[in-house]
């Protein structure tokens, strides 16, 4: 299967502040070569408004990232927007920090992740869990990691690993990703450079050191359909031209825009 760009608007999350500014976003978004976006990081803006103005625009809202909250307390309301957006996957961005420390933690969201993920699966959505380092801690000789994918329904609970956050937390992305075969069809793009001071850093995808191109063939071996780029930092470069370049060498990899 081949794998299609996104980008992730949590990267130009302090140019999605307002409506205007959204819209504004979205057309560089576009005009940079993405057909996809990512809903991370946006301001306030009505669910509908936000459609039209993708739809407006020839961009595919792929996936999302939702509170915690939201999803525990507000899943109605997740649904509707979902639903509006014609968004099938639903993310969480990160574990709550109450369950980050035990085994017991775990444990207990992996219980809390398999009700969400049934109350989506029932309403034609799929709900995905983004990793990030902190995940790779041991606890009893498991990662809180594999807690999460041995504990967790395979029916209810798919994947978003973020490869960038899986090599710093010591593991191997390819491992991974065929790991969560059948249970990832979104991942996020991001690579990783060391500075001469030994200052690890966010990169622009085909700038880094990771091995981009066996994780690539590796997203296509497990049937990955998107592959969101995102960038937490950009170190004083215009978040737009970081965005670019990491799309332009994507493109040249091989990937769909």
């Amino acid at each position: 299967m081949k794998v299609k760009l996104a980008a992730q608007l949590y990267t130009l999350r302090e140019f999605l502040k307002t409506p205007e500014d959204i819209a504004s976003t979205l057309k560089k978004v576009k005009e940079i070569g993405y057909n996809a976006v990512q809903v991370s990081g946006v301001g306030p803006i009505d669910s509908r408004e936000l459609k039209e103005l993708t739809s407006g625009l020839g961009l595919n809202i792929c996936a999302t990232h939702v509170g915690y909250a939201e999803l525990t307390e507000k899943m109605e309301e997740v649904i509707e927007k979902h639903q509006i957006w014609g968004c099938q996957y639903v993310g969480l961005g990160g574990l709550p920090n109450e369950y980050r420390t035990s085994a017991e933690g775990y444990l207990k969201f992996a219980s809390i992740a398999n009700e969400i993920g049934r109350k989506l699966k029932a309403a034609g959505l799929t709900f995905i869990y983004h990793n990030h380092d902190f995940e790779f801690a041991k606890f009893g000789g498991r990662t809180g990691m594999d807690i999460l994918f041995e504990e967790t329904d395979p029916q209810a609970v798919d994947f978003e690993l973020d490869v960038h956050w899986v090599q710093a937390g010591g593991a191997d992305p390819v491992e991974w990703i065929k790991k969560v075969n059948g249970r990832m069809k979104v991942v996020h793009l991001k690579d990783y450079i060391v500075t001469p001071e030994r200052e690890r850093r966010f990169a622009e995808v085909g700038e880094g050191n990771m091995n981009f191109a066996a994780i690539l063939q590796a997203c296509r071996e497990i049937g990955v359909e998107w592959g969101p780029v995102e960038q937490d930092q950009c170190y004083g470069r215009d978040p737009f031209e970081s965005l670019a370049i990491s799309f332009n060498n994507l493109r040249r990899m091989g990937v769909e825009a």
